[in-house]
């Protein structure tokens, strides 16, 4: 499938919308908390066990964007959206099957396995495209789409929720909004697929690439060589842990919170908050990535993960006597859960220049995969353990709080320790900068 080129007068700024079209479909994956209480009844599952879906669906996200990005930039953004459409639509269909049959297997396998593939590549099937139809306004081309990612949910949750309340919690009631869902957004990304194109002429991409080269630039083989890349490594799985230990299991723990109080949270409402997260997921990739060219990418990672940490300390001391501080504190977290995610390819320009930052975002990408899981687990296997102890309320989340404060000040001490990348890891000439990226995009 060759991409599909523009014919004389395509407005770019239908690339946008074409973009959004997979984003806003993919993001779908930050509503899966949604699904967790019925799934956990309909199958006797526990938190941990329900979980599963998510995180392989997260790790198969940063695997397939780590290793897929050549691939993608070789076949075009048609073909990638394709295959990003045939696998997240196709994970949907096993995961009804198997919530159909009751073989939870194939649930993990269809939403987890094939449907993060979809994930990954349809994460960064656009970015690229966008960057070229937009050389004056990269930032806000590919804001507009990680911007769509992060709000999916917002769509998702909602629909979710009243898919179940309208099919029922059992597992033929699941198995009926799997199967809605894998149908409806593949013919949603469809529509991306037929509007997406790239322009004749990449505009000043020739000018823009030697001029990038002129400055400090690090290859994307010895970028992963340097202390800097693992140390920012370190600082994204720990924002990322932080922030998804809640999303993935936004709507239980909320109900879990204020179970034991007179004013305790309904499924609805549960769902709502979910989609709130998702609100502030969305803003926060566009208001701290913006906040970040005025006072510097580290200062912006320190409020992450600081003020990220204190949020944290509020909501274990303080969370379960107050819903308003509950929900302000998590939405600041998946503000900054957000805001890390659309912060970080400038913190990467800004340490290893600008010609293969799409392929060192790639590979830094497996950060998020490490946290897809570690997040999850933390928050889930604690409350498991918890539960099985006895608790039960805000005392189910009281010990994963505190591990999650540790290793946000984890995070904090590697953005600290950031420094320039030694001369010695620099491609000295233009010339050389321009060869070795087109001998690693070849």
């Amino acid at each position: 499938m060759s991409p599909p080129v523009a014919p004389p007068g395509w407005s770019r700024w239908l690339v946008p919308p074409a973009a959004l079209s997979v984003h806003l479909s993919i993001g779908q994956a930050y509503a899966w908390s949604v699904f967790k209480p019925p799934l956990e009844s309909a199958l006797g599952l526990s938190g941990t066990q329900s979980a599963l879906p998510f995180q392989l669906g997260i790790v198969m996200l940063g695997l397939s964007a780590a290793f897929g990005g050549t691939l993608v930039e070789r076949k075009g953004p048609r073909w990638a959206m394709t295959v990003a459409l045939v696998c997240f639509s196709s994970g949907f269909l096993l995961s009804a099957l198997g919530a159909s049959l009751e073989q939870y297997w194939l649930i993990v396998f269809g939403y987890g396995f094939v449907g993060g593939i979809g994930l990954g590549i349809g994460y960064i099937s656009p970015v690229s495209t966008l960057i070229k139809w937009f050389p004056d306004r990269p930032g806000m081309a590919t804001g507009i789409a990680i911007m769509g990612f992060g709000g999916g949910a917002l769509i998702a949750s909602p629909w979710s929720a009243q898919m179940l309340e309208s099919f029922g919690g059992d597992s033929s009631g699941i198995a009926l909004a799997f199967l809605v869902h894998g149908l409806s957004y593949a013919v949603f990304m469809l529509l991306g697929v037929l509007l997406v194109r790239v322009p004749r002429h990449a505009p000043g991409a020739r000018g823009t690439a030697r001029q990038a080269s002129t400055g400090p630039q690090v290859s994307a083989k010895q970028a992963i060589r340097t202390p800097q890349f693992w140390l920012l490594w370190m600082v994204l799985c720990m924002n990322v842990t932080a922030g998804i230990g809640i999303l993935e299991k936004a709507a239980p723990m909320i109900t879990d919170f204020f179970a034991d109080t007179s004013t305790p949270v309904s499924v609805t409402a549960a769902a709502g908050f979910v989609a709130l997260l998702s609100a502030a997921n969305m803003a926060g990739r566009i208001g701290w990535s913006s906040t970040s060219d005025l006072i510097g990418r580290k200062n912006i990672y320190r409020v992450y993960l600081g003020v990220g940490a204190l949020m944290y300390a509020l909501i274990a001391l303080f969370g379960d006597a107050s819903k308003p501080l509950f929900v302000l504190c998590a939405l600041v977290i998946l503000s900054f859960y957000g805001g890390g995610f659309a912060t970080v390819p400038a913190y990467l320009k800004d340490l290893f220049g600008t010609y293969q930052v799409g392929a060192i975002h790639g590979r830094l990408l497996t950060a998020w995969s490490t946290a897809g899981v570690l997040g999850p687990l933390i928050v889930n296997w604690i409350a498991d353990r918890q539960e099985e102890a006895g608790r039960h309320g805000a005392s189910l989340y009281g010990l994963s709080f505190v591990i999650m404060i540790g290793l946000l000040v984890v995070g904090f001490v590697a953005n600290e320790l950031v420094r320039p990348v030694d001369p010695r890891h620099h491609v000295p000439q233009p010339k050389e900068a321009d060869r070795v990226q087109q001998s690693e995009s070849a």
